[in-house]
């Protein structure tokens, strides 16, 4: 008898672990996220506004208009890993000299939210498989699009944020040589910037080296 309990107290961890990831994953929580950025100050999550002098937030999952109709975050914050918040700096200074500046849609982003995009839309092509987590999740993706520092206007592009359309893929053909130019413009001043662009979304910029870093699923609300 006594055997069975010992195994039962032995299996109770992993049966909750179990319950809490159906996707097979075991995210990082706070507790867990402050003691690897005390081992390797990379790992911290930066808030870009406060880092990035003129950059602009337009974070859909904190409003209801985005491709889930609903509000995803509860505050509309924008956090990267330290080494991506600094590329990005560097784009916005680059950017400036041309009298562009960024607009960022998104960027850290806890797993429980792509949970829910799965969970709302399984076409993986869109939306990041739980099974794996996604970039954002691990703090080294940008969603983002170019303005015009004059009028704060957003640059023509393909498509609109979370076009689910292969208008939207950065290799699609397009006609207008404005929107041309402004495609192969933010993809090419990424890229310089250490920075590779998503195979089906011209606003999603995965930063080179994004395998060092754990999935985290940690709300903005704990990172104030």
């Amino acid at each position: 008898m006594m055997r069975y309990v010992l195994l039962f107290v032995f299996l109770l961890p992993l049966l909750a672990v179990a319950q809490k990831n159906k996707y097979g994953l075991n995210p990082t929580g706070l507790e867990a996220y402050k003691v690897s950025v005390k081992e390797n100050s990379a790992k911290e999550l930066i808030d870009l506004e406060k880092l990035i002098p003129g950059l602009v937030l337009d974070i859909r999952y904190a409003t209801t208009n985005n491709f889930t109709g609903e509000r995803i975050y509860t505050l509309a914050k924008a956090y990267a890993r330290k080494p991506v918040a600094e590329a990005l700096k560097r784009a916005q200074a680059a950017l400036k000299d041309k009298g562009l500046g960024i607009k960022v849609f998104d960027a850290y982003r806890p797993y429980k939210a792509t949970v829910k995009f799965y969970e709302v839309y399984h076409d993986t092509t869109y939306v990041a498989s739980p099974y794996k987590g996604s970039r954002h999740n691990r703090g080294c993706a940008i969603d983002m699009t170019l303005i015009d520092l004059k009028t704060g206007q957003e640059l023509k592009m393909p498509t609109g944020y979370d076009s689910f359309q292969k208008a939207a893929w950065p290799t699609t053909p397009v006609k207008d040589p404005e929107v041309r130019k402004n495609r192969a413009l933010i993809i090419e001043v990424m890229k310089q910037q250490g920075f590779k662009v998503n195979g089906s979304e011209w606003w999603h910029f995965d930063f080179i080296g994004w395998t060092k870093y754990d999935v985290l699923d940690i709300d903005f609300e704990e990172l104030q």
